[in-house]
């Protein structure tokens, strides 16, 4: 009896049991219509709404990063200390001179300018300068490539407005570094032209109370020696104001004991001894050292005010020519911006890329769908039981108010 029913177990142990067909493939067989409509109705919407959306173009410009030329003892130094030496450059910002320019591209000088070129604020629609900036930042992409290269990338609807606003980013910059003084050659330009221009101001101030001199007292002209003395005490005045403000510029950037300072200090102290000198007739008496008191008294305001302008314009002279020498060492010493790439109409449209919106779309709303099918399965079938069915229609009656707590 009992090795009957052992044989019965093994038997049945034996059988092959029939797999089951997966549920997931019979509810997708079973929604097939409501996944095609609603995915087809998701494509259908997107594609009409990537050929509504506005296109974008993009224009790219790149330029060389800064080119400074580093002092023959700083480069021996970072040379004899080898990998150290490297180390050293790169804590000074030495491999990174890219990062003034982006700074500087990034600027609100950079930024209104672009948009007074190109009238952004009705290009855009914005009433506030802030709101254009904020637009034309969110349409720019700077950045710098390993290789210290910087790509200047804008976005816009219009394709030629876009190549124009890359490249200006390119001349607004060159012009930025033109008034900055970024260097010491720059510190002087910079101080020389203040001085020109007060100068210049001085100079035609003297020359208004020359004329209305000569309208008061009718004398033009002097005779040849009151000339002479004239421009030479003039002279000597301009050369001693136009030293000051060398020595004072050199203390800028030098330290006291610079030689070149110090030279520069004894050789105001000599001038300033020879214009003592020439303002009182002493020393060895020439017709260039008679003081300004032995001039006729009937002449003595008009003499006044005409060495005034033979100062100012022998200073202004003397002045010009310190600008311009620091307009040119400012010239060789600056950092020159270089285009590399200069930005060209694009052909194609940047934004928007149909086929991926297309894609994401399609694959977003299959997604959906079959949740939704799989939801609406999982409800069908629990309505079919009782308990299920008696929590829901309490469910129903709290949310219409039907039921209290």
């Amino acid at each position: 009896m009992k090795d009957a029913e052992e044989i019965l177990e093994v038997e049945r142990a034996e059988e092959v049991i029939p797999p089951r067909f997966p549920d997931s493939l019979i509810v997708l067989a079973k929604r097939k219509g409501f996944l095609f409509k609603f995915v087809g109705t998701a494509l259908l919407l997107s594609i009409a709404a990537v050929f509504l959306l506005p296109k974008l173009y993009t224009a790219n410009a790149k330029i060389l990063p800064p080119q400074q030329n580093q002092s023959m003892s700083a480069t021996a130094m970072l040379n004899e200390l080898g990998p150290l030496g490297a180390l050293a450059g790169s804590g000074l910002g030495l491999k990174t001179p890219s990062d003034l320019y982006i700074a500087m591209l990034h600027s609100r000088t950079v930024a209104d300018g672009l948009i007074d070129r190109f009238s952004l604020l009705k290009v855009y629609g914005k009433e506030l300068r802030v709101d254009a900036r904020a637009k034309l930042e969110e349409r720019t992409e700077i950045s710098a490539g390993k290789d210290g290269v910087i790509s200047i990338s804008v976005d816009d609807r219009d394709p030629q407005r876009a190549a124009d606003l890359a490249n200006g980013y390119v001349q607004e910059l060159e012009g930025l570094t033109r008034t900055l003084a970024l260097t010491e050659a720059g510190k002087r330009r910079v101080f020389f032209e203040r001085e020109v221009k007060l100068a210049s101001d001085d100079l035609a101030n003297a020359e208004l109370a020359l004329k209305q001199t000569q309208e008061t007292t009718g004398l033009i002209t002097l005779d040849s020696q009151s000339r002479a003395m004239i421009e030479s005490l003039s002279s000597m005045r301009a050369r001693v104001a136009t030293q000051e403000i060398v020595v004072q510029s050199m203390r800028s950037f030098a330290t006291p004991e610079n030689p070149e300072l110090v030279r520069a200090q004894e050789e105001l102290v000599a001038m300033r001894e020879q214009l003592d000198k020439m303002e009182g007739g002493q020393g060895k008496r020439t017709f260039a050292d008679v003081p300004i008191e032995n001039v006729p008294a009937v002449g003595l305001e008009y003499v006044r005010k005409l060495r005034e302008v033979k100062y100012r314009e022998t200073l202004f002279e003397l002045l010009a020519k310190q600008y311009e020498a620091a307009k040119i060492d400012e010239a060789r010493d600056a950092m020159i911006v270089q285009q590399m790439d200069i930005a060209v109409t694009p052909e194609k449209a940047s934004w928007p890329k149909r086929g991926l919106i297309i894609a994401i779309s399609g694959i977003f709303a299959l997604l959906v769908a079959l949740t939704a099918s799989f939801w609406m399965e999982s409800m069908e079938r629990a309505k079919k039981e009782p308990l299920f069915a008696s929590k829901l229609e309490q469910f129903r009656g709290y949310v219409l108010g039907k039921r209290k707590y």
